[in-house]
């Protein structure tokens, strides 16, 4: 270990404002160690990420105009940090069940958002009551069971079916070469419509390419906050007695669910946003919105509305 840099002990664990316990879960950060008014300082204080992002995400939808479900989404996202920044604030098993079961309606959004696009109002209405009852009955069955487990496997089951149907969608309707199978044949042969389609191709696998990507970043970042929460969980009491050497503010960097909100966050952002660009493709609207993602590590994307070209000097109409 470390032992030459400077470092503050960590005080001893103890009773706080909101003690004892109630929550069916309590994680490797040590209680109240900080403050008596923040149970888990660490894994409180990482939620102001998906706050933050959150607040980004809602503003850009409205600024942009992006689909109202979106919108929702956001705000959905939004109260997870807020759940789980009271959650571990409190370790009560009220703010559990706010920051666990968000996370199964927000997901339950984007599910509908993914399923109902481009079918019936019907089947959109259906669709839309089945979700209801399938979120009512995960939040009784959670509540009565109290099985942290049937939760996490719940989300990770919707997450999965969401993210791979959005997938699907996104290669199956702008991939030119599959769209070209699909298309019928256009009348006549002129060579501007020849060029406007080969404008639109070239267009269309620039967006393939960088939605890829966000893809890939997003999900990387996010099973990699998996794995770092496993493994907080798996050698907890190495990690403690590790912190205690290190001391403050080192052992913060040890401090495995604090990543896991970090890197979750994150991944669930570029997510959203990619949910955003891929409705703007499946509406004809790709180029009315441009992907903004100005460096790949240390920004995130929006999706913005293209500004209306600047008239140059001689084209400005004239006053009659």
């Amino acid at each position: 270990m470390v032992f030459w840099l400077p470092s503050i002990p960590y005080p001893p664990a103890q009773d706080g404002r909101w003690s004892p316990v109630t929550s069916t879960l309590n994680w490797c950060e040590e209680d109240y160690y900080a403050t008596i008014y923040s149970a888990e300082i660490v894994n409180t204080m990482t939620n102001l990420l998906f706050m933050y992002l959150a607040t980004k995400g809602i503003a850009n939808c409205i600024r942009n105009g992006h689909d109202m479900i979106f919108l929702i989404a956001f705000i959905g996202y939004f109260a997870v940090g807020t759940g789980s920044f009271l959650f571990h604030s409190t370790l009560k098993y009220p703010m559990q069940l706010v920051d666990e079961l968000s996370m199964i309606y927000t997901t339950c959004l984007m599910f509908w958002a993914t399923f109902s696009y481009g079918r019936s109002k019907r089947y959109a209405v259906f669709l839309g009551l089945f979700l209801i009852a399938l979120a009512l009955f995960i939040t009784l069955y959670y509540h009565y069971l109290q099985d942290p487990r049937f939760h996490q496997n719940m989300y990770a089951l919707l997450t999965a079916i969401v993210l791979l149907r959005s997938m699907y969608v996104m290669e199956v309707s702008i991939r030119p070469s599959i769209k070209a199978k699909r298309r019928d044949e256009l009348s006549g042969n002129g060579t501007m419509k020849q060029e406007e389609q080969a404008r639109q191709d070239r267009r269309d696998k620039e967006i393939l390419q960088n939605m890829w990507t966000m893809i890939a970043y997003g999900l990387s970042v996010f099973l990699g906050g998996f794995a770092v929460w496993n493994l907080d969980n798996a050698f907890c009491p190495t990690i403690r007695r590790w912190r205690r050497e290190i001391g403050l503010p080192w052992g913060i960097v040890l401090e495995g669910h604090g990543w896991w909100h970090l890197m979750t966050g994150v991944g669930a952002y570029f997510y959203i946003t990619w949910g955003i660009w891929l409705r703007h493709c499946l509406n004809g609207r790709q180029d009315e919105f441009d992907l903004h993602w100005p460096r790949l590590v240390t920004s995130v994307p929006t999706i913005n509305r293209r500004k209306a070209p600047t008239p140059q000097n001689g084209e400005t109409k004239k006053r009659a």
